[in-house]
């Protein structure tokens, strides 16, 4: 009997013992962002750096250029202690569901609005988007649609004014959610064309947007839910449906409600927990591997320091 392998763990008591103040955590990301050191601008080649006592910054011994290690990341410009943030991604990593900014305040001090803008910058490290499609020769892929939002005039599902979302999982591996425009045909062909490699077995429920899967290239499987039937043999869309269930049960008990346009990002963060299920290496580290330097632009654009 296979056995799904067990997540190390990493307790409190090593966080705090690996980072217990704010040039641990500022080491670490040194070396995460500059694992074959320090490339100076100035000097145009890998040099031995210093570290500056008095600000967050590493000095080149030959011409004396600084470098921030937190510039152009989820740090940038902010005020606020590297060990919360860590602390932040800590907590964030250590459970199923997720945790609420509310309750992050409460374990750190600092203001709701600090808090709830960390988890905001962690949340948009959490994309999936490098992994590639999903699928291939013979590989089986559930799809499903789903609606989240609150109370709506007319009848439920389909037709209402609640935010649509598409996923796609493949068993036993990787799931993909989007926040969609609608779940017209055009739109779940575009999903899967972008997602899901041909030739992949595809297996969806009996809704009409789904027509036209096997003249794309995929072997098309459907169940009938409409009839109350939900699996024959190997066919169903149980997978992509607990999927569903989680993100709901989360979404509902934690955050209560979310806004349309920061739905994609819960989706991002609870996508990525579930496509590391079977790592052995504990959720934090894999949180922690996503601090990256990023695009000036979005840099610029979100980079708004927080008050405590």
């Amino acid at each position: 009997m296979n056995r799904k392998p067990k997540m190390q763990r990493f307790p409190l008591k090593a966080f705090q013992a690996q980072f217990p103040d704010d040039s641990a955590c500022l080491e670490w990301l040194k070396n995460r962002l500059y694992p074959d050191g320090i490339f100076c601008k100035n000097c145009e080649q890998i040099t031995k750096h210093y570290r500056v006592v008095s600000r967050p910054s590493y000095c080149c011994e030959h011409c004396g250029n600084h470098v921030h290690p937190t510039a152009d990341t989820i740090f940038h410009k902010s005020p606020t202690p590297l060990t919360v943030w860590f602390y932040a991604i800590y907590l964030m990593s250590a459970t199923r569901c997720g945790i609420s900014a509310k309750q992050i305040e409460r374990e750190t001090g600092v203001t709701y609005k600090t808090a709830w803008r960390m988890f905001k910058q962690i949340r948009s490290m959490l994309g999936d988007e490098v992994s590639g499609p999903i699928g291939g020769f013979n590989r089986k892929v559930e799809m499903d649609e789903t609606y989240y939002g609150g109370r709506s005039e007319g009848t439920r599902g389909r037709g209402t004014k609640k935010t649509p979302v598409v996923g796609m999982v493949q068993r036993k591996g990787q799931v993909r959610a989007f926040v969609a425009a609608d779940v017209k045909a055009d739109t779940l062909n575009g999903l899967i064309k972008e997602h899901v490699l041909p030739k992949s077995v595809v297996f969806t429920d009996t809704f009409g947007s789904y027509n036209g899967l096997q003249a794309r290239g995929y072997v098309h499987e459907r169940i009938n839910h409409s009839e109350k039937v939900y699996v024959v043999g190997n066919i169903h869309t149980n997978t992509i449906e607990g999927f569903w269930s989680l993100i709901k049960r989360g979404i509902g008990g934690v955050y209560h409600s979310v806004g349309r346009h920061y739905l994609q990002t819960y989706l991002n963060e609870y996508s990525f927990r579930y496509n590391r299920r079977f790592d052995t290496q504990p959720m934090f580290w894999s949180f922690l591997q996503q601090v990256e330097k990023r695009d000036a632009v979005v840099r610029q654009t979100e980079s708004i320091p927080e008050p405590f």
